[in-house]
Formats: C-alpha cells, sequence, structure tokens
C-alpha cells in the first residue's frame, strides 16, 4: 500500500489536487538568463521542450540548476516514452513527464513504468541534482511528488483516450489542439473536431483525471492545465507593447 505524502513540494501538482488551474510557460532555450527568467515570471511550470528542439540533456540540467529555488516547476517533453529519455529527464530534476504522441495504454505505462522509483516502478538509482534541488527525502518523497501528462495527438490516441486516461500513474491527459488539426485536416470548431476533443474530455474527467490543452482554451469547462506561450512569443508580446512597430 502506497504511504501518504509526508511532503509535497511540486506545487504545480499541489494546485491541481487542490482543485485550481495551472499555466506553463514553453522554453527551447538553454540560456540560464532566459530560463531564470521564464521561471521567475508568474507561470507555475516550465514545459522544458526536448521533442521539438535541439536542447540536450545536459544544457537543461545547468538550466533547472540555474534556476533552483525559482516558483516554476520544471517540467520536460521528453521526445518519446523511453527508458533512456525518462531517466535522464527525471535525473536533471524535473517532476513533471510530458510524453508526447500517445496512442495507446501500453506507451503511458510504461512511461509511468520507467519514471518512478521502486515498487512503483523501474526508475534506477544514480548521480543526479535531484536531491540538490528538492531535499534529503528526494528518493523517498519523489513518486509523490511526480506529475505524468499524457499527450494525446492523434485519431489513433482519441480512440483509446478511455484505456489511457485509466492507467494508473498518469495524472493530466492532454488535448494536443495543433495537432489534432494537422493529423485530422479538421479546423477548430468544426463539428468533428469539437468531437474529437469531447471524447478527450470525457474520457479524462471520467477517469478522475485532470484535463490539459492550450491556454487559448482556458474558457473551455473541464480544462485545468495550460501550456502557455514559448519565450520568443513573450519577447515579441513585450516588444510590441513597447509601440516601436
Amino acid at each position: 500500500m502506497q504511504e501518504s505524502i509526508a511532503r509535497l513540494y511540486n506545487t504545480t501538482k499541489q494546485k491541481l489536487t487542490e482543485g485550481r488551474r495551472v499555466v506553463g510557460g514553453t522554453i527551447h532555450s538553454a540560456d540560464t538568463g532566459t530560463f531564470r527568467a521564464m521561471a521567475d515570471a508568474g507561470f507555475d511550470f516550465l514545459w522544458i521542450e526536448m521533442q521539438h528542439s535541439a536542447l540536450a540533456y545536459h544544457e537543461v540540467s545547468r538550466a533547472i540548476w540555474a534556476a533552483r529555488g525559482s516558483p516554476a516547476i520544471p517540467f520536460i517533453r521528453v521526445p518519446d516514452a523511453t527508458e533512456g529519455d525518462i531517466q535522464k529527464a527525471t535525473d536533471v530534476g524535473a517532476l513533471g513527464i510530458i510524453v508526447p504522441m500517445v496512442e495507446t495504454a501500453e506507451k503511458m505505462r510504461a512511461a509511468v513504468r520507467f519514471a518512478k522509483y521502486p515498487h512503483a516502478g523501474r526508475r534506477s538509482s544514480g548521480n543526479n541534482q535531484g536531491k540538490a534541488l528538492w531535499g534529503d527525502d528526494y528518493r523517498q518523497s519523489f513518486n509523490d511528488n511526480l506529475l505524468v501528462v499524457a499527450m494525446i495527438e492523434t485519431p489513433e490516441g482519441v480512440a483509446a483516450a478511455d484505456q489511457i486516461a485509466s492507467v494508473e500513474g498518469v495524472d493530466v491527459v492532454f488535448a494536443a489542439s495543433g495537432d489534432l488539426k494537422s493529423f485530422t485536416g479538421l479546423p477548430e470548431g468544426h463539428p468533428d473536431y469539437e468531437a474529437l476533443v469531447a471524447r478527450i474530455r470525457d474520457a479524462t474527467l471520467g477517469a478522475g483525471k485532470k484535463l490539459g490543452g492550450p491556454l487559448s482554451w482556458r474558457d473551455r469547462a473541464g480544462f485545468s492545465f495550460f501550456q502557455g506561450p514559448a519565450e520568443a512569443t513573450l519577447i515579441r508580446s513585450g516588444a510590441a507593447a513597447l509601440g516601436l512597430a
């Protein structure tokens, strides 16, 4: 039987548990100044983009360390649900693992298994900066602080949404708005597109999990986990606010 949580330092997970909404800023840069600025900008978490970027784990490790003590919790969208990627993502200090292109429950069972320490999973022990970042009880407390996100991006993923959302250890199911459009050719608002989103929503909430989507969907019912803009977009917005154009 899993012991009760002794110490919850993943504030994003805590807020979701309390029924609050969370927003993450997306970052593609390993520049420590930019990373620290994003971590201190008011986001609940940082969506560190390692699927669609050239970021390497040693760069992300330095950036997370440079932003230690900042309020935004580091999450990593891994390239895929491989043991190596998830092991490295957790070892550099991430408390959130975002898994892209999920089409089967087995992919998420594997992701949870690779991310969590025994006996809940098979993450191996090794040198990592988790203890320095999160405290001496990191090994004992990590499983309770980890937040796992499954991204559904394709019609095949939508068809398996009930099974994906039911996987033990999955905390959030994310409806990937842009990729749903890309894979179906349907625009947002089209009845068939909205039916796909509704199926993800109903499966996720029906399983008692949290529902994620882009920040532009913050007014949609049921959503509580949001991906916010990237650093380049925020820089352009800040410059535009100066009236330079």
